[in-house]
């Protein structure tokens, strides 16, 4: 069994950016050179999250509103209590949401549904420079 890992690292444009980074993940496959095996995908932070979405714009706007919805923004969080930074909600919408996903590998490609795209989520209320690291493993 092999093991290769590697990093993503860029910037956000602050609350509820939505990144589409499966290309950049399936070119840490290709550069593994595993035909068959599993991709973790993790972002490193307490902000942020991974998942599948169709990336369209539609969804782009409904995955924010559907966040306010269940987490809202303006709601207390005792986080505040500890830091005053303004991102209780994020935390938990992040907790809630999970930090990484797995995604099988094929024939050295990932195995997605035709409209399934690896998406980072900005959950924080600035701007970030974020770190995702790519686990590939298998043979």
């Amino acid at each position: 069994m092999k093991i290769y890992q590697d990093e993503l690292n860029f910037r956000t444009a602050g609350e509820v950016d939505i990144l589409d980074i499966t290309q950049d993940v399936q070119n840490i496959v290709t550069k593994s050179g595993i035909k068959t095996g599993i991709a973790l995908v993790f972002c490193v932070g307490s902000t942020c999250a991974i998942s599948t979405v169709e990336y369209e714009p539609g969804l782009k706007k409904d995955i924010p509103e559907a966040l306010e919805r269940l987490f809202p923004k303006h709601n207390y969080y005792h986080h505040e209590e500890t830091w005053h930074d303004g991102n209780g909600h994020s935390h938990v919408r992040a907790s809630f949401l999970k930090p990484d996903l797995t995604v099988p590998i094929q024939d050295g490609k990932l195995v997605l549904g035709t409209w399934q795209q690896i998406i980072f989520l900005e959950l924080d209320v600035r701007k970030r420079a974020r770190r995702v690291i790519v686990h590939v493993q298998g043979n």
